[in-house]
């Protein structure tokens, strides 16, 4: 039995998994994932055996997309609202222990966590001195995907997938 970063899914006691490179034959080269992504759906559907299957990404990128302008304001009412939502789960546990059963710990709570999340995120911020003034979200890409196919099924995948690519537009290798 494999995992998807290959050898056995289940190491031997006391000995760490380490990563290896993957197996198997070129079957199909896909410029986004969707498409690769596509192609091995393609193959489930057809009832091939998937579990000699592998999408591999190649030539990898980290691509940081900016979102916005960060400023004093957006820092700030950022801060406020990830601490009214801790101080929010704090004051709702404190009430579950209430006598009185008030909604005061709860409004405590959210009010405390508001400006406790305020003030770390102002002292963060002012710590960088101007010298990240943008927000952006990262993630891994490939400049292409491959699929790749254990040898004793992989002319049957690449067979299925180049019927695949002939009878849809844009699709393929």
């Amino acid at each position: 039995m494999t995992n998807p970063f290959g050898g056995q899914a289940r190491p031997a006691p006391g000995l760490p998994q380490l990563p290896t490179p993957p197996t198997g034959w070129p079957v199909g080269s896909y410029a986004t994932y969707e498409e690769a992504q596509r192609a091995v759906d393609h193959l489930a559907d057809s009832d091939f055996p998937v579990r000699d299957v592998t999408i591999v990404g190649v030539d990898l990128m980290l691509v940081e997309r900016v979102i916005g302008r960060l400023t004093w304001g957006r820092v700030l009412a950022s801060g406020a609202a990830s601490g009214a939502w801790l101080g929010l789960f704090v004051g709702l546990l404190l009430s579950l222990f209430s006598p009185d059963g008030s909604f005061l710990p709860i409004l405590v709570g959210l009010g405390s966590g508001a400006v406790f999340g305020m003030v770390f995120a102002a002292v963060g911020y002012g710590a960088s001195r101007g010298r990240r003034d943008f927000q952006s979200a990262s993630q891994m890409v490939a400049g292409r995907y491959d699929v790749l196919c254990e040898p004793r099924n992989a002319e049957q995948a690449r067979e299925m997938l180049a019927k695949l690519a002939m009878g849809s537009p844009g699709g393929g290798w």
